[in-house]
């Protein structure tokens, strides 16, 4: 308590045990020994009368005289407050070495503390953690491959730096805080670009990532059935398939014969083995898509899929969900519609038969090429 008003006021502001700062006023100082003061600081360098030091021994009140004023004398009682007054050492804010900094900086946000120590998994201590060492943080770096849409990313993407894009569809919205290496070109399938990527650096290509990208390219293209197959695409998947010491036609058929087993999967397994979000002005929607051999076996999923894709609508907020079911044999596509004015908006502008809740669309096997241009055209007109 720093004692710079009347004997009257100080009455109710000092307390039995405070430390009271004054100078040489008397009436104060006797004032500040009747309350009980544990300690008095007498500023700069002022006498103290015996009868003060007579009635503070009695009363065991320690006085204490220095040559500061009491500005300095209260502002360097501040700076000599012991470090073990401040220490806790119960239910303590720490983490561990192999703790995620996503985890912790929530757990910082909430908390008022400007440093937390850091453990080993021996309970040592290693070093600490700042507020200022998440703005000095590097972030995740990641390479977007086969897509460039914030929605079809991976959680967490504006965490982290965006390196490199390598894809082959439409454009997106994804932002980045730096220029980067961007390769989109029209092909039927990214690893279509990555071979071209591999032969650019005349790299060879191992036996096993040979033959993961030419079944990638049979799969994006339909075994080259797909508008969207160009030359390259061909050309890519055969030399591919010589590296991996297999046949195109044999491997498409093994490929797509055990996609069309759908007997074991799931309805949500289904609906989720290649689904991705778009966004055409205000409205958002989602597109899945199974393509099978077997018509019989993608009719029969319809009223199932549809159930499913009401319940998913209305969690995920979007505005309308499409899903093709593409027969490869015929060459065509089933594609279910659930939302307000799914159906009837697809239907006008496409011409497409309907057919209870699905649109039968002809020589439709394409979403990237066919149905996604064509919906986005639908809710823009």
């Amino acid at each position: 308590i720093v004692a710079a008003a009347n004997p009257d006021l100080m009455e109710e502001s000092i307390e039995a045990g405070d430390m009271v700062i004054m100078g040489d006023r008397y009436e104060s100082q006797l004032c500040a020994i009747e309350m009980q003061a544990a300690c008095l600081i007498i500023s700069i360098g002022c006498e103290v009368s015996p009868a003060i030091i007579q009635l503070a021994e009695e009363k065991n009140c320690i006085i204490l005289r220095t040559a500061y004023d009491t500005f300095i004398t209260a502002r360097l009682l501040n700076q000599s407050i012991p470090i073990g007054y401040f220490m806790i050492k119960n239910n303590l804010t720490y983490f561990r070495t192999d703790d995620y900094t996503e985890e912790i900086r929530s757990i910082m946000a909430k908390m008022r503390y400007r440093d937390y120590p850091v453990l080993d998994s021996e309970g040592r201590l290693v070093g600490m953690m700042t507020r200022h060492s998440l703005l000095e943080m590097d972030k995740k770096k990641v390479i977007l491959v086969d897509h460039n849409e914030s929605g079809q990313a991976v959680d967490g993407l504006h965490e982290a730096e965006i390196e490199e894009i390598v894809d082959h569809h439409k454009l997106g919205f994804v932002e980045t805080i730096r220029p980067i290496m961007f390769r989109n070109q029209p092909v039927g399938c990214t690893a279509t670009i990555i071979y071209m990527m591999f032969k650019e650096k005349k790299m060879e290509i191992p036996e096993k990532i040979a033959g993961l990208m030419c079944s990638a390219i049979i799969s994006d293209t339909l075994l080259y059935r797909s508008p969207t197959c160009t030359a390259i695409d061909k050309i890519a998947a055969e030399e591919l398939a010589a590296i991996a010491g297999i046949e195109t036609e044999a491997h498409a058929k093994a490929m797509f014969a055990a996609g069309s087993n759908l007997s074991k999967k799931t309805t949500e397994e289904i609906f989720y083995q290649d689904f991705k979000k778009f966004k055409s002005g205000d409205i958002s929607y989602g597109i899945g898509q199974i393509s099978s051999m077997d018509h019989d076996e993608l009719t029969a999923i319809v009223d199932r899929l549809t159930e499913f894709m009401e319940k998913v609508r209305s969690e995920t907020g979007l505005n309308m969900l499409f899903f093709m079911l593409t027969d490869i044999l015929q060459e065509s596509t089933t594609l279910i519609c659930v939302g307000p004015d799914a159906l009837t908006g697809v239907a006008s502008y496409s011409g497409c038969p309907v057919q209870g809740n699905t649109v039968i669309m002809e020589g439709v096997v394409s979403r990237k090429k066919q149905v996604v241009p064509t919906l986005m055209q639908a809710f823009q007109s």
